[in-house]
């Protein structure tokens, strides 16, 4: 039973709170969840929402149907005539409206201080990949498979994920896997650090949601700045890193969560964080 249903006004993506845990489930199966703009404005909604509630710690994205997400909706496009067509939006409006729904979205889940989990049934495709991507950690069930798929639709690529792959695994396998499009299997993506973990399909959510509700209990504050730290290391200078680190350690050393860690590690229990 959840503890709040978060009303993103569509059926296209279904959100829940419990236990501190958000999990947003894309929910087009008949489509492998690919984007709508509906279902965008839902994921918007809900990462904005889950970025300053008090009841949520960590943020789990899934897909319902035994998919996770095929990126952007190519037939709906096709029949449009092409990404934008039968847009009223001129050029430069589509443009902005771009940029503005990826900064609120993969942007989100990157920057946002509390940590993303990402949680692959099935396929991560195109912009689903790069949502993927986005997260702190990703776990996928055995027959998951990731491909970037932007060159079989003409497309160069969206949501970040050619900045997330680089950082990820390398420029020159991240250039081969946008360039050839290749599907990757789930030995494939342990094997270059695309995922955390495998499970198997019929116990992957209860394995995810353990690790979410490990995270949504953990010290909280803690975790704002070492997500700070660990974006800032990929693409920081070294030297503000080290400053950056050195602020953000001794402002945790005076938290509550701290100090009743430390109490706890004295008398030999497990500490209860209340993110404080």
């Amino acid at each position: 039973m959840a503890d709040r249903v978060f009303d993103t006004g569509t059926d296209d993506i279904v959100v829940e709170v419990t236990e501190g845990v958000m999990t947003v489930t894309l929910n087009r199966p008949e489509r492998r969840n690919a984007m709508s703009n509906e279902m965008l404005d839902g994921l918007v909604a809900s990462l904005a929402d889950a970025e300053s509630a008090s009841d949520v710690g960590c943020v789990v994205l899934t897909g319902a149907g035994g998919a996770f997400c095929a990126g952007g909706d190519v037939k709906g496009m096709a029949a449009r005539g092409g990404e934008g067509g039968g847009s009223a939006l001129q050029y430069d409006a589509r443009v902005h409206l771009q940029r503005r729904n990826q900064r609120d979205t993969a942007g989100k889940l990157y920057e946002m201080p509390k940590p993303a989990i990402a949680a692959l049934p099935g396929a991560a495709a195109g912009a689903g990949l790069s949502l993927a991507l986005a997260c702190d950690l990703r776990y996928a069930a055995p027959n998951a498979i990731m491909t970037t798929a932007f060159a079989r639709v003409g497309f160069s690529g969206d949501y970040g994920g050619t900045w997330f792959m680089s950082r990820l695994i390398g420029s020159a396998k991240a250039r081969e896997l946008y360039f050839l499009s290749d599907r990757v299997d789930m030995d494939q993506a342990v094997s270059l650090g695309l995922v955390n973990g495998v499970f198997p399909a019929e116990s992957l959510m209860d394995e995810v949601g353990a690790i979410a509700r490990r995270l949504a209990n953990g010290p909280t504050v803690a975790y704002r700045y070492m997500k700070e730290n660990l974006n800032r290391a990929v693409h920081g200078d070294m030297g503000e890193c080290l400053d950056m680190e050195a602020a953000h350690h001794i402002h945790t050393g005076q938290t509550d969560d701290h100090k009743e860690a430390a109490q706890a590690f004295v008398e030999k229990r497990e500490p209860v964080f209340h993110g404080r």
